[in-house]
């Protein structure tokens, strides 16, 4: 199964589940219950801590919830905030998410120096629904921009070649259905 956030990152190939972390668990939880897949594949947009450029393909099966009220020390949670489905001793590039997109350069430096690389809203999400139905899974990502404080203005500049890369991404691994 193929899935994708939904309002302007919808793709003919993937079923769309909703923006940020609760829309997305709401919606896939359902997709699950009605008709289990032998595999969820998130495709998306993602903005980069750093190390990975714009317009950067990245695969990962890696993603943490680390919200900015912990760079600061300003909060914790008893939650598991990491799930894998990545092979054990093999990199893997990790996806943050929340439902806030990060717009300093000093979270951005402190998200990188925790081991982060990219950070997309759904991925989360996705993978811990896959982890309670025991679903193997894993996300396809375009980086559309650098979490700073250009990063609204950089996304909606690059959306739709993002779109189009990882349409072409995922057509050359036969992943489309197209």
């Amino acid at each position: 199964m193929i899935v994708c956030a939904g309002n302007n990152e919808t793709f003919g190939f993937a079923l769309p589940i909703g923006v940020g972390l609760v829309e997305s668990a709401m919606n896939l939880t359902r997709l699950c219950l009605f008709d289990k897949p032998e595999f969820i594949l998130f495709v998306g947009s993602a903005g980069s801590y750093g190390k990975h450029e714009t317009f950067e393909i990245i695969e990962s099966k890696t993603s943490a919830n680390i919200e900015l009220g912990f760079l600061d020390n300003r909060g914790y949670t008893p939650m598991d905030n990491v799930v894998s489905s990545q092979v054990q001793g093999v990199k893997d590039v990790m996806v943050n998410s929340s439902n806030y997109i990060t717009t300093s350069e000093k979270a951005m430096e402190q998200f990188r120096s925790l081991g982060m690389g990219i950070e997309n809203m759904e991925f989360f999400s996705v993978m811990r629904i896959a982890q309670e139905f025991e679903i193997p899974a894993g996300g396809v990502f375009c980086i559309t921009n650098y979490c700073d404080a250009n990063a609204h203005r950089d996304f909606v500049a690059n959306h739709d070649k993002a779109k189009q890369l990882l349409f072409e991404h995922l057509q050359k691994r036969g992943l489309n259905h197209v």
